[in-house]
Parts: C-alpha cells; structure tokens; sequence
C-alpha cells in the first residue's frame, strides 16, 4: 500500500513540475511571438515612400533599391525562418524536450536581434538621406545670400584688403563653382554627396568672411602701425642715449631689425590669405614691442628716482649717523646706571654694523652716479635698496632709544608703586590698631614680618647700581602680592572678630538654659582669648545655629546696619 502511494506521489510531483516547465517556455515563446509580430508591423515601407519624392535617380535610386531588397529579405525570408522556428519550439515543448526548446528559442533570440539591428540600420540610413535632402533645400539658401555679401563686401571695399584681394576673389569662385555642383547632385538624386558639399561651402564661406573681417586691421597693424612703433622705439632710444642714458643692456636696433623682418613676414602671410598664423605672430610682436617700450621707460623713472631721492638718502644716512652717535653716547650713560641684557649691547652693535655697511654701499654707488657706468635702472634698485634699509634701521634706532627711555620710566614707575604699597601697609596697621583687636596670631604676625621684608627686598633692588629693572619688577610683583594679602587679612581678621563677639553675646542667652551651648561658649571664648578668631566663631555659631537656625545670619545683618547708619 505504501509503495502505491508513494508512486502516486511521485507521478503527481513529475506531472506538477512539467506543468510549470511547459508554462515557463510557453510565456518565453508567447515573447518572442510578440517581438516577432512587432518587427512585423514596424513603418519600414511608409518611411521608404518618403524616399520615393526625392529624385528617384543615382545614388537615390541605388539605395532605394537595396532598402527594399533588404526589407523584402526580412519578411519574405527571415520572418517565415523564425516562424518555423517558433512551431519547433512548441512542439518540442508539447513533447517534453526542454533542453531541445531551450536551444531553439536561443536561436529564434538571435535570429531576431540580428533582425532589429538591420531594421535600425536601414531607418538611419534611410532618415539620413531624407534629412540631408531637407537640411540641403534650407541651408543652401543662406549659404548663397553669405556668399553674396562677402562678394559686395569685397568688391565695395577692396582697397583695404591690398593684394589679398586677388586671393579672396578666387576662394570666394571655387565657392561658388560648388553650388552648380551641389545642383548637379541634387538633380541626379546624389542627396548625400550634396549634403558633403553644403558642409564644404559652409566650411569655405566662414574662413572667408573671418578673414575679411581681419585682414584690414591686420594689414593696418602689419604695414603702418608696427613700423611706426618700431622708429619711434628706435628715436626715442637715440634721444635718450644723446641724454646721457647708459643702455647698452637694451639692445633696440637689434631687436628693431628682427620684429620688422618678421613683421614683413606677417604681411607677405596676410597678402596670401593667411591669417591664423599672421594674426599670433603680430600679436607677439606687439608685445615685445610693449617691453622695449618699458625697458626705457624703467630707465627714465630710475632717473628721476636717482634725481629725486638721492641727496634726500645721502641726508638721511648722515641723520642716522648722528643718531647712532647719540645712542652710543646714551647707551654709556644707561650701562651706569642700569643693568643691561647682552642682547642690547648687542642690538646698538648691529646697527652700527648695518650703518657702517650702508654708507659703503653708498659711497660705491654715489662712484657710479658720477662716473655714469651703469644704467640707471640698476643704480635706482641700488639706491632704492639703500632707501628702504635706511628706513628699517632708523626704526630700530627710535625703537632702541625708546626701550633705553623706558628703563627710566620703569624705575620711576617702581619706585611710585613702592611708595604705593608701603603707605597700603601703614594704613593695615592703623587699621589694626584702631581697631582693638585683643591679640594677634602668630600666622598673622609671620604674614607682616613677610609683607615688610617684601618691601625692604625691591628697596634694596632700587638701590644696587647698576639698577636690574626686570629684577626690581620681579621682587615688586611679588611685594604688590603680600601686601593685597595681608591688606585682605586684616579685614578678613577685623570683621571676623567683630563678628565672634557678637555671636558670643547672643548666645550667653541660651547658655543657662542649654548645657551644650554653654561648653560650646567656654570653648570659643578660650580660642578667642588665644587669638584664634576665626575657630572662635565657628565653635559658636554652629552651636547657637542648633537651636536657632538663621542666627548668624541675622546677627550679620545687625552689624550691616549699624556699620552704614
């Protein structure tokens, strides 16, 4: 019984799984039905109509031909192939034979892909053609209206072309020898060797009208402009050498002589129509021209540079001289007095050094002012050179003076601040003393024997010779920070034991009553009578705070009030 059931399993599972298979290929062939039924149906013949209103001769008449032999191929011979192939396929798929199916419908796939490839080529080519024909009838219109402004233009102005104009006559006839040849073709249906000698008149037309557009400026530039530069270049240069210019370095009649050979050479270019070339080769010559014209032109402003600045340097090196002198004399006062760091002795060294040098520089080029040797341009960097090194160290001079000024300044300000800070001392101590504070404690004593000695160390700083500013300002730095300290202090101290008495005073209230006030009392009263204020204050104002929260600071605000009434 078992066995039954499994073979009818079996048999179910085997007629289940070629039910599906059949499917899958019956909707892969249904496909390709709908492609090939597709390609059927594709407008071939209503494009090649198109082709039939043309002139249906030459090249039109050949190509038309093989279009139609090719289309008559695919549905007359390839299509029914690819019929036969698809009833294969269905009957190997009603017989089971998927591997068989498989391979036909591959087949059937690449004979139809093959298809569709010929049918894109054939509608380009044929859509080429009818397009060349239409963008032939547009554009050929236009390309005669061009051709006959550039013949007007030609004829209306052909002195300003010079002997070009021989050869903008005869490109603009081999121009127009190819519109009777583009009708020709045309007329024997060649639409796409017409379409070739349309893009060849348009090609013509262009070069022609831009030449014509630059040929007279090119000429003008060429023949009159140029030279013209290059003699007055040349005169300028003889009249600035007849001045007592030294240009020696600006080699002008060579230079001259090569831009008018190659200027020359631009012309003949231009008289054959050749303006690409010509056009770049001018513009170079222009700008060679342009720094021929700045060479003398640096030679004239270094001139009168020299003209202008030179005594104004020469004076100004004699002021930088005096006020070294001046410096050297004021450093040796202030080397008695104070103590100087080596890198200032060494700075006053530099700058006589640079000073020195300059002056020698100087004199040299003062040599070759006089002697005329050199060019000016090069003398007015030199000089410019001096002008600029001379400022830089009268800057560091002002600013050497003023850092010896300033050692003054800092020692008169020092010894203010002492003056300051020690009178801050006499008025703590005062402060103490009006107060009647019981006792002092031993920290505090430590703190003044400190805050004094503080001062008595920048005292004696101020009066070693010679003085050490950064020293002096190092020990006043720190005798400012001891006397804010003990200042704060004593405050702190003074509002502390004010504050201790009271609390002590209210408390004496609670002391019958409360056992632990009264011996948190005796404790502060014995720290207050060792002069520790503060422990005093602590032990009985936490004690009061215990029964009466809020204590302290009520009795705070008492001493507030009485303190500003």
């Amino acid at each position: 019984m078992e066995y039954i059931i499994g073979g009818i399993v079996i048999v179910i599972a085997l007629f289940l799984t070629g039910y599906l298979m059949k499917k899958k290929y019956y909707k892969e062939i249904d496909r390709l039905e709908g492609w090939k039924m597709d390609i059927t149906d594709r407008p071939v013949l209503d494009e090649m109509s198109k082709v039939k209103q043309l002139n249906m001769t030459g090249q039109t008449e050949e190509l038309f031909e093989r279009w139609r032999n090719e289309w008559d191929d695919i549905v007359t011979g390839q299509l029914p192939g690819v019929e036969e192939l698809l009833f294969d396929a269905e009957e190997y798929i009603d017989r089971y034979r998927f591997k068989k199916a498989k391979e036909v419908q591959q087949a059937i796939e690449e004979s139809l892909a093959g298809i569709e490839d010929k049918i894109k080529s054939l509608l380009a080519e044929i859509n080429e053609l009818v397009g060349s024909e239409e963008k032939n009838r547009t554009e050929i219109d236009g390309l005669k209206d061009l051709y006959r402004e550039c013949k007007k233009a030609l004829l209306a102005h052909r002195h300003t072309y010079g002997k070009a104009e021989t050869i903008l006559g005869i490109q603009l006839d081999e121009a127009f020898a190819k519109f009777q040849d583009f009708e020709d073709r045309t007329a024997n249906g060649d639409y796409l060797q017409a379409r070739e000698i349309v893009l060849t008149i348009q090609t013509q037309l262009d070069s022609i009208q831009k030449k014509m557009e630059a040929i007279p400026d090119l000429l003008v530039d060429a023949g009159s402009n140029i030279p013209s530069q290059l003699l007055e270049v040349r005169e300028g240069f003889r009249e600035m050498e007849q001045q007592g210019y030294m240009l020696e370095h600006v080699e002008v009649d060579k230079e001259t002589e090569s831009l008018e050979k190659e200027a020359a050479g631009y012309l003949a270019m231009i008289e054959r129509g050749e303006t690409g070339e010509a056009h770049e080769g001018l513009e170079d010559i222009k700008q060679r021209i342009d720094a021929l014209y700045d060479l003398l032109e640096k030679e004239v402003y270094a001139r009168k540079f020299i003209q202008s600045h030179d005594e104004k340097v020469r004076t100004e090196l004699y002021n930088a001289k005096d006020a070294n002198f001046m410096l050297k004399k004021e450093l040796g006062i202030v080397q008695q007095s104070y103590h100087l760091q080596e890198k200032d002795e060494e700075t006053h060294s530099l700058l006589e050094t640079k000073l020195t040098k300059l002056f020698k520089r100087f004199e040299i080029l003062e040599h070759k002012i006089s002697n005329q040797s050199s060019a000016h341009s090069v003398l007015g960097e030199e000089l410019e050179y001096i002008k600029n090194e001379l400022e830089a160290l009268s800057e560091e001079q002002v600013h050497f003076a003023e850092k010896l000024q300033a050692l003054r300044k800092d020692e008169l300000a020092a010894r203010e601040k002492v003056k300051e800070i020690s009178k801050k001392l006499s008025e703590t101590i005062r402060l103490v003393s009006k107060s009647n504070i019981p006792g002092l404690s031993q920290n505090y004593r430590y703190l003044m024997e400190d805050t004094k000695e503080s001062i008595q160390n920048v005292i004696e700083k101020l009066d070693e010779k010679p003085l050490d500013i950064p020293a002096v300002q190092q020990y006043l730095e720190i005798a400012v920070m001891t006397v804010d300290k003990a200042a704060d202090s004593t405050a702190e101290m003074i509002e502390t034991v004010q504050l201790a008495e009271k609390v002590i005073q209210y408390g004496n209230r609670y002391r019958s009553k409360y056992p632990s006030i009264a011996k948190a009392l005796r404790e502060a009263e014995d720290s207050f009578r060792n002069y520790n204020y503060k422990e005093a204050l602590e032990q009985a104002a936490s004690s009061i705070e215990e029964i009466e929260p809020g204590a302290l600071k009520r009795i705070e605000d008492m001493i507030g009030e009485k303190e500003n009434a």
